[in-house]
Order: C-alpha cells, then structure tokens, then sequence
C-alpha cells in the first residue's frame, strides 16, 4: 500500500512540473547525489537477488536516465572537492560500485564506457586476492536448488532432511552453515571447501559455477585494466569487515590499500563502509588512516553541511521503479522519505 502510495505521489507530482522545479532549484545544485551499485547480474542474480542485483538492461536504462536528463555525472573525487567548495555545478551525481565484483569487469563497465561515465569502485581485497567466490556462494546455490529437495544436510549441522522451497527454508540453512563457519574461525580456502561440499551435495557442478566466476571479485590483472582504462579504485576494507578494535579496523585499511597497490598507482583516500556498518568511533581511525571521505548506506543526498566521513548515497536495486529512480536524481524524494541512519557494530566476513 505504502508503496502504491508513493507512486502515485510522485506520478502527480511529475505531471505537476515539481520535479523540474526542484531539479532547477539551488538547494539541488548545493547537493551531491551519490549512486551506489553492488552487482550486475551475469546471470540470474537479480532473481535471487534483486535487493544487491540488477540486470544489465536496467543498468543500461538507469544511465540513459542521466544522459537524456543532462545531469553531470562527476568523478567521485572531484565530485566531492567541489561539493565542500560550494561549487558544484547543476544536478551534481557520482557513481559507486561497492565490492568489486567480477561482474563489475565483465556487465557494469562496458555500459559505463557506452555512455563515458565516470566511476569509483571500493573493492575488498581478500577474495580479489585469494580468486574464490565470496561466502554468499553459499546462499546463492541453495537458492539455485530450491526447486528440488529435500536434500541431506546433516554434514553442515542441519539433522533433519532439508526442504528449500521458501525464502525462509532458504535462509535458516544459510544462517546454520554461517554460524558454522564462524564458529570454526575458516579461512577462506576452508570456507570454499564448505561451499564445494555444500555444492556436491545439492547437485550442482561447483567447477562450472567457479568457472562463471558469479560472486568472485575482478582479480589483479582485471583491477589494473581498469584503472589503467579510467575506473577509480578505493577502499572497502580488506576482509569486507569492521572491528570494534582499533588496530584491528586500522589494520584492514592498510591491508586494503597495500592489496591494492599491487594493481594501481596513487594515493587511495576515500572509503566505503562494508554493508554500511558505522559506529563513532569510526571516524577518528579513519581519520588517522589519511582518508577523507567514506560512504554509507544511509539514504540521502550529500550537502556541504555534512561530515564527509558519513556520506549518504542513493542504494539503486532492481525493486525501485524508474520514477522512484528519477524522484532521486531531481532530489524530489529528499523530501518523501523517511531516512533511518545505520549505526552498526561489527560485521563479519
């Protein structure tokens, strides 16, 4: 209903011209619009999904978005240098990609480079390294099996014959098997053998899902094309974590950064926080780390008036609609919602 609700709002609001007042307007132009993007779907990953994945096509339709609406798509660095400078020019945006995925590499790029968008991707760097796919390999196989089954699963501390079938099946699986390998402390070689069994056992060709390199980062040689091609690189911490110790936090960033001096040249400066988890505290370490800038997943538009260690951004999915999506980029919908801020503890990897 609600959701009905603000379309319909934003359908006569459209119609009555207050988007193009809005967008015209200087509280517009004082205000950067920072889209965040995590995965582009290589091939079905927006069905399972479509809150962290989206097709090309939608990407592709986003962009257009913001060629035909003439809106200036800035570097995230320059974006945010003249935003604190007051000097912005109309409907300022920049473009995130959090993680790094391989399908960054392979389905975002080259619809960025179609229409000569600028973009910064914070890339975690242990599975970069390491070339395995991410734990959420793990989610994405059980949802792959969920039209067969019941499956045995006693080997992953699940006693019963397991159905698969719902969402909530689905996530009670997953969520045993993480508690399972966090409470081992695996490595991420051990967490992968998790996932090559869990894989036997569901039937699916692990070699060939590997293969695809669905939910694996781009890797060193992939990173220093890019960068070397104009793709701006930025932290996101090592192990895609935040730890409440401060030498450990402290150690993730300088990790992050040596990984990623590997692949490209310069001073890496800005940072995202892993899943948008923050606390206070945060800001200090990041502060005595030399960086200055780091992204949230609080929803919002960034002013001039706000600390740049806890900038909003705009989290596009498959689930917004493209007036949803338009709303954001006039900053009509600054207006229409309510923003909750994420001041979250640890999250591990």
């Amino acid at each position: 209903m609600k959701r009905q609700l603000r379309h319909a709002t934003l359908s006569v609001l459209k119609a009555a011209g207050t988007f193009r007042r809005i967008k015209e307007s200087v509280w517009r132009r004082d205000r950067l619009l920072i889209l965040c993007y995590h995965g582009i779907a290589i091939d079905d990953e927006d069905e399972w999904q479509p809150n962290l994945y989206m097709s090309p096509g939608l990407l592709d339709r986003r962009f257009a978005v913001l060629r035909e609406g003439r809106y200036n798509v800035l570097p995230l660095g320059e974006a945010l240098e003249r935003l604190f400078h007051k000097d912005l020019p109309p409907c300022s945006i920049a473009i995130t990609f959090d993680d790094g995925g391989y399908d960054f590499y392979r389905q975002a790029w080259p619809v960025l480079k179609k229409y000569e968008l600028p973009a910064t991707v914070y890339l975690t760097t242990y599975y970069s390294d390491a070339q395995r796919p991410t734990p959420l390999i793990c989610s994405y196989m059980l949802w792959k099996a969920r039209q067969r089954g019941p499956f045995d699963l006693k080997g992953f501390g699940i006693p019963q014959p397991a159905s698969l079938s719902t969402p909530q099946q689905r996530e009670a699986v997953w969520n045993q098997i993480s508690q399972q390998t966090s409470r081992q402390d695996l490595n991420g070689e051990q967490k992968d053998q998790i996932a090559a069994a869990l894989a036997q056992s569901l039937g699916i060709d692990y070699t060939h899902l590997r293969k695809s390199r669905i939910l694996s980062l781009m890797n060193c040689d992939e990173v220093r094309q890019l960068s070397a091609e104009g793709v701006d690189f930025q932290l996101h911490t090592h192990r895609h974590r935040t730890p409440l110790n401060e030498d450990l936090f402290r150690r993730e960033i300088r990790d992050n950064r040596a990984s990623l001096a590997k692949a490209v040249d310069g001073e890496r400066k800005h940072f995202c926080y892993p899943s948008g988890a923050y606390r206070p505290e945060f800001l200090d370490w990041l502060t005595k780390e030399n960086v200055v800038s780091a992204t949230t997943c609080d929803t919002g538009l960034a002013s001039s008036h706000g600390d740049p260690l806890l900038l909003p951004r705009l989290i596009d999915t498959s689930e917004k609609t493209d007036l949803q999506f338009e709303g954001w980029l006039t900053g009509i919908s600054h207006f229409l919602t309510v923003r909750k801020r994420g001041q979250l503890a640890y999250v591990p990897d």
